[in-house]
C-alpha cells in the first residue's frame, strides 16, 4: 500500500521540479528575448474569439527607451511606488492590503439586509466588500506571464516562486519593460504602444504626463474604463498620479 503511494508522491515531486525548471528556462530566455505572448493574453484572445467570432489583438513591442518616462513614472507611482527598492514582494503594502480587506469584510458582515419588503420583493443583498490587492509590478507580471486568474493558495504560492525568479534573473528595467509591453489596457489592447495609439493616436514615446497618468489609473480595470473615457474618477485620480510622478524612481 505504501509503495504505490510513495511512487505517486515521487512522481508529483518530479513533475513540480520539472515545471519550475520550465518556468526558469523561460525567464532566463526573457533576459534577451521578448515573450511572444502571456498566459493572460492567450486566455483573453480565446475568450474574445469564442464570444465575438473574431480575434481583436493590438500589440506592438517597443524597447524600454521608446516608452515615455511619463508612462514609466505614472505606472510605478500608481501600481508599485517601491518597485526599485523591494525584491519582488512589498511586505508592507501586502500587510496594509490584508488589514484593509479584513476591515472591509468586517463592515460588510455588520450590514444586515433591510427588513422591509418593497412591492413583494426582498431587498437586494449588500454588495460584497472591495478586495484590495497589494501585488507588486513583478508579481503582476509573474501572474500574467504564466498563471491563470484563479485565486487559490497554490496559485499564489507559484506566483511567489515566479516573482523571486524574475527578480533574480532579470533586471528591474527588463521587468518593467516586459510589463509595459504586455499589460492589458482594454479589450484586445496590450502594451504601451497599442494603448497610446488606441487612446491618444500617438506613439508611446510621446505620451504626456496627464495622458500617461490616465493610462496608469486604468490598469486595475482596463476594460471598464475603456467604456468610460470621460469618467470623473479617472480624471481626478489621474491628477493625483501626476502629482506623485515626480518622486517615482525609475530603474
Amino acid at each position: 500500500m505504501m509503495k504505490p503511494l510513495l511512487r505517486w508522491l515521487a512522481l508529483i515531486a518530479v513533475a513540480l521540479v520539472a515545471l519550475q525548471l520550465f518556468f526558469l528556462a523561460r525567464i532566463v530566455a526573457m533576459a534577451a528575448i521578448a515573450p511572444q505572448s502571456t498566459s493572460f493574453q492567450r486566455s483573453e484572445a480565446w475568450r474574445i474569439a469564442t464570444e465575438k467570432g473574431s480575434l481583436r489583438w493590438r500589440q506592438q513591442w517597443v524597447p524600454y527607451a521608446q516608452i515615455s518616462d511619463n508612462l514609466k513614472r505614472a505606472v510605478v507611482a500608481s501600481e508599485d511606488d517601491g518597485f526599485t527598492n523591494h525584491e519582488g514582494v512589498d511586505w508592507d503594502a501586502l500587510e496594509k492590503a490584508w488589514e484593509k480587506n479584513a476591515k472591509a469584510e468586517e463592515r460588510a458582515a455588520k450590514q444586515k439586509p433591510a427588513a422591509k419588503v418593497t412591492s413583494g420583493k426582498p431587498a437586494p443583498p449588500a454588495k460584497p466588500p472591495k478586495v484590495v490587492g497589494g501585488s507588486t509590478i513583478t508579481q503582476q507580471l509573474a501572474k500574467n506571464l504564466f498563471l491563470s486568474g484563479e485565486r487559490t493558495l497554490l496559485r499564489k504560492g507559484q506566483e511567489f516562486v515566479l516573482t523571486l525568479m524574475l527578480e533574480h534573473f532579470l533586471s528591474k528595467q527588463r521587468i518593467l519593460e516586459i510589463y509595459l509591453n504586455s499589460v492589458e489596457w482594454g479589450e484586445g489592447v496590450f502594451g504601451a504602444e497599442a494603448a497610446a495609439q488606441h487612446y491618444f493616436r500617438k506613439p508611446a514615446s510621446q505620451l504626456g504626463a496627464f495622458e500617461a497618468a490616465r493610462l496608469a489609473v486604468m490598469l486595475p480595470r482596463p476594460k471598464y474604463f475603456e467604456k468610460l473615457p470621460n469618467s470623473g474618477y479617472l480624471a481626478s485620480r489621474a491628477e493625483v498620479i501626476v502629482g506623485r510622478m515626480g518622486s517615482a524612481q525609475l530603474p
